[in-house]
């Protein structure tokens, strides 16, 4: 028996309550683990800790097991009467058998052993208070990201600096450049986004700031105006909401601008500032900016000097912000944020939001930025959720690499969706590129692969997300090219149909098809390493197989009837970069 490959803790990903009287209790274990049983019951069963009888539990086999790349994860629900579960795992690796429990693994028999202190795992109250609940309403919204200068320019009058004519799908762009985009041109197209299936828009930051990105927040409670004023967002967010389409804005907490008021004062007056600890400033005065960060005068982000990072420790700029966000709740009625650089804004701060704004709007949306295994944020007293890049690396990792196969595509998808909690899983903020990336018909070079890729987003848990042009398979390269202008003109003319009529269906089919958002997922291996196929289910039992071929040669699949979306599919033949969903 492979002894290093097993792993169990009793919290996170491992064990936790999926409702009030539900437990998760899921293993890792190498791929040598042929059977696993859960011995579980109440930890009093047998009297008060310490007593020398013998446990009373129940055995049941661990029936439900996902694949990842070096070993098997295997699930189950319980529900325990009292609202206590004690438990241990019982393994078999062909003839050996062990007992599993929080200090190790024993032979079987140990744990029948009353004259040893025992260590089962245990779970020692399902207490209500401390259940991870994420909004009803975010498992089933279909978001669309939107850079606001470069979407619509929809008042001229808006426009304080000269702004350039707007640029073509082919002309690459920088952050020096500003075409007008604003919150009237986003109202003009809430008609556009709610026929293109869209039930949700998150808007990157439209606060007073510098820069035509915003991400260096001048003023936090006043809308940039070149964008609009709070009218102007008022009336966005109403209108949105009477077409079923909910709104979520950028918090941008780590830092603000080297412009900002609070921040020019600091550089002013040094501890003298009744600011000074609302920054990280070591060394005062400052020398011209540029040559900070990396001298650690004062800490930024990354090492940008016009962005000093704020200390969201300090119980002052922690009323700050929260007052901040209760006003954006209170007067624009807004349904969610997303929170800038998430990792780095202090845990203190994230617990205290979500008491206050979950309190102000029970069903409110919190999402972090935060690329990497995100746990510490999603226990229950954080975030809601995270953007899941895990999500997007998995894909566009699979279709860059051609020596991958499905198999290892249906491993990297089962680790996303076993680093957390199914809540989480089913609010889970996927996409397939952002803002801050290339964008993904650019880096994939193929608009065939990236219509594949659309279809896998929509018919997997969680929210997905498209980025505004997406819709069309707008090019850009890395940031902040891939922040191009949004092409109605030529949409006008019809250049974009075919595309726009293929990822509206695609869209609609995440609506239609109940199977597309549900958690129940079984990969298929078919013969040829890069076919990748995959069943959903829903909670009625419907099923849908999708067929993604990503061989370089076509692949007879043959389906007759029930097709639901097809691409590149014709008499029974998958051709390269084709698209099969069926309903069974």
């Amino acid at each position: 028996m492979n002894y290093i490959n097993i792993e169990h803790r009793c919290n996170d990903n491992f064990c936790y309550m999926v409702n009030e009287d539900e437990l998760v209790i899921n293993l890792k274990t190498g791929k040598d683990i042929t059977q696993v049983f859960l011995c579980y019951g109440d930890p009093f069963s047998a009297g008060i800790m310490g007593s020398q009888q013998e446990w009373e539990h129940t055995r049941i086999e661990m029936l439900e097991r996902r694949e990842l790349k070096e070993q098997f994860w295997w699930s189950i629900r319980v529900k325990p009467e009292f609202k206590r579960c004690r438990y241990y795992f019982e393994l078999s690796s062909g003839n050996e058998k062990k007992i599993y429990m929080e200090n190790g693994l024993f032979d079987v028999g140990y744990e029948k052993k009353p004259e040893m202190m025992l260590e089962f795992f245990t779970f020692p109250w399902m207490n209500p208070a401390d259940l991870m609940v994420t909004p009803e309403w975010v498992k089933h919204t279909i978001w669309y990201q939107i850079f606001p200068d470069r979407f619509c320019n929809g008042d001229s009058s808006l426009n304080k600096e000269e702004v350039v004519s707007w640029a073509g799908p082919n002309e690459k762009v920088n952050n020096e450049q500003r075409y007008g985009g604003d919150l009237p041109g986003i109202i003009s197209k809430l008609d556009y986004l709610s026929d293109l299936g869209i039930t949700g828009i998150y808007l990157t930051p439209i606060n007073l700031a510098k820069s035509v990105h915003r991400y260096d927040t001048l003023d936090y409670q006043q809308i940039d105006t070149d964008l609009g004023d709070k009218a102007i967002m008022k009336k966005l967010v109403k209108e949105a909401h009477n077409k079923g389409i909910r709104v979520m804005v950028d918090g941008v907490f780590n830092h603000t601008s080297c412009f900002c008021p609070i921040w020019l004062d600091v550089v002013d007056k040094g501890k003298d500032s009744p600011y000074f600890n609302w920054f990280f400033v070591h060394n005062w005065p400052l020398e011209p900016l540029g040559s900070n960060a990396k001298k650690k005068n004062y800490y930024s982000f990354a090492f940008i000097d016009n962005m000093p990072k704020l200390n969201t420790n300090n119980p002052e700029v922690i009323q700050f912000i929260l007052d901040i966000c209760e006003e954006w709740i209170r007067e624009y009625d807004i349904d969610g944020i997303r929170l800038d650089v998430a990792n780095e804004i202090s845990h203190v701060l994230c617990k205290a939001m979500r008491n206050r704004l979950k309190t102000i709007k029970k069903d409110f949306y919190i999402m972090g930025e935060i690329w990497h295994d995100s746990t510490p944020w999603l226990r229950g007293d954080e975030f809601d959720a995270v953007m899941n890049y895990p999500f997007t690396g998995a894909v566009s990792n699979f279709w860059m690499d051609k020596r991958l196969t499905a198999k290892d595509f249906a491993y990297s998808i089962w680790r996303c969706y076993s680093m957390y909690m199914e809540q989480v899983n089913q609010v889970a903020f996927n996409m397939l590129d952002s803002h801050d990336t290339i964008r993904a018909v650019t880096k994939i070079g193929n608009q065939d692969k990236i219509l594949q890729q659309l279809v896998l987003l929509f018919s997997m848990e969680g929210s997905p997300c498209i980025y505004y042009g997406t819709e069309v398979l707008l090019e850009g390269g890395g940031d902040p090219d891939c922040r191009r202008c949004m092409p109605w003109r030529e949409m006008e003319e019809g250049k974009y149909q075919k595309i726009f009529d293929m990822v509206k269906r695609i869209i609609a089919l995440r609506k239609e098809i109940s199977a597309f958002s549900s958690g129940r997922l079984s990969f298929i291996e078919e013969e040829k390493a890069r076919l990748v196929h995959y069943v959903k289910e829903d909670a009625k039992g419907k099923k849908v197989h999708i067929y993604l071929n990503c061989e370089e040669e076509a692949i007879q699949v043959i389906r007759k009837n029930n097709v639901l979306f097809s691409h590149l599919y014709k008499d029974g033949i998958l051709e390269p970069n084709g698209i099969l969903v069926y309903q069974q």
